[in-house]
């Protein structure tokens, strides 16, 4: 279906009904067209009981970072020329730089291919070389969630200025009248409903963005919360060190059972029997990131040693100050969880 340029099922408003969040870093309403091939489409369009949730949308060159959105704005889909149609979206959710088979024990047919064989194959035809059996290649992984394809006869011609050479993909002020009524109607196919779209504000809002529950800003599905989180701390369990992937978890501090969310403050990666240690609350971390244990560990099991040699020792964090864990998440634990004698 070819766009119109009409706005029938779409309230424009320019009232902010919302207090925005302070981390919000402009007033743009950002989005971004991903290019990607027919089959990758296709397989994952075939299977919305795969898709629906969150796929990975891989890029084989590598794990150079995705800055053009942040989690809970719109992203894309744009399949390759002579096609070349925009054939659906959902929400950006996170990045991470994986290896292929972590991508797959994570994704599986979320990554639009029926095997990793398979997928090994497409990413050594990008690249242009063979993978060799026990290569195990890095790619870049763009995680988006709540993904709709569209049908067949409502798929829409890329958006404006949009040039045919682009390889990658564009990102778009979603606000700019140029394009807003474009991104207004392609909106209203991914939710699935009427919206409402204020463009006077960001996306980063306290409540629910464009009237709609599932748009709540930082959230990430939860296969893109242990794989961003698994890079986050470098693929090494923040207290004890371990390297050892097959034994590392992605814990929450506050559990989304007891209304935490898989952001990435909100995580730690943990060995698994540190995992269970600490949801059991013979392990926390202060809000200085320090590591406590619990006098129980020793009265209860007459161990745990190792745990309390590290006790008040800082704890490995990501690099980045505001992917490490928050202050209001580690309380909560300390107070609700934490076994403190």
């Amino acid at each position: 279906m070819d766009h119109v340029w009409g706005l029938d099922h779409v309230v424009l408003t320019g009232v902010a009904t919302r207090t925005p969040l302070p981390q919000a870093h402009n007033s743009q309403m950002r989005g971004y067209v991903g290019v990607t091939d027919d089959e990758w489409y296709r397989f994952l369009a075939a299977r919305p009981e795969v898709s629906a949730v969150e796929v990975n949308f891989w890029r084989p060159g590598g794990g150079r970072e995705f800055h053009a959105l942040t989690a809970g704005e719109p992203f894309f889909f744009k399949t390759h020329a002579p096609h070349n149609r925009v054939v659906g979206g959902g929400f950006y959710s996170g990045f991470a730089a994986l290896p292929v088979s972590e991508a797959w024990h994570i994704f599986g047919e979320a990554n639009g291919a029926d095997s990793l064989e398979q997928m090994r194959a497409r990413i050594a035809h990008y690249r242009r070389e063979p993978i060799g059996p026990r290569d195990d290649p890095e790619i870049g992984c763009v995680f988006v969630r709540d993904v709709t394809f569209f049908p067949e006869t409502m798929s829409y011609e890329p958006p404006p200025g949009f040039a045919l050479n682009i390889v990658q993909g564009k990102s778009y002020d979603m606000a700019d009248r140029r394009v807003a009524g474009y991104f207004g109607d392609l909106m209203q196919l991914v939710l699935g409903s009427a919206i409402e779209v204020d463009l006077s504000r960001s996306w980063h809002d306290t409540g629910p963005v464009f009237g709609d529950p599932r748009l709540a800003p930082y959230r990430l599905a939860q296969r893109s919360f242990k794989a961003v989180v698994l890079t986050a701390y470098h693929g090494h369990c923040a207290i004890t060190g371990t390297k050892i992937r097959p034994v590392l978890e992605a814990a929450h501090i506050r559990p989304v059972s007891d209304g935490g969310q898989n952001r990435l403050d909100n995580g730690l990666l943990l060995r698994s029997d540190v995992h269970t240690m600490f949801d059991r609350g013979y392990l926390g971390v202060d809000s200085s990131h320090r590591l406590v244990v619990s006098p129980r560990l020793h009265d209860e099991f007459g161990n745990g040693e190792q745990f309390y040699a590290k006790s008040g020792q800082v704890i490995a964090l990501p690099d980045r100050k505001g992917d490490r864990p928050h202050r209001e998440f580690l309380e909560w634990h300390l107070d609700t969880v934490f076994r403190a004698s």
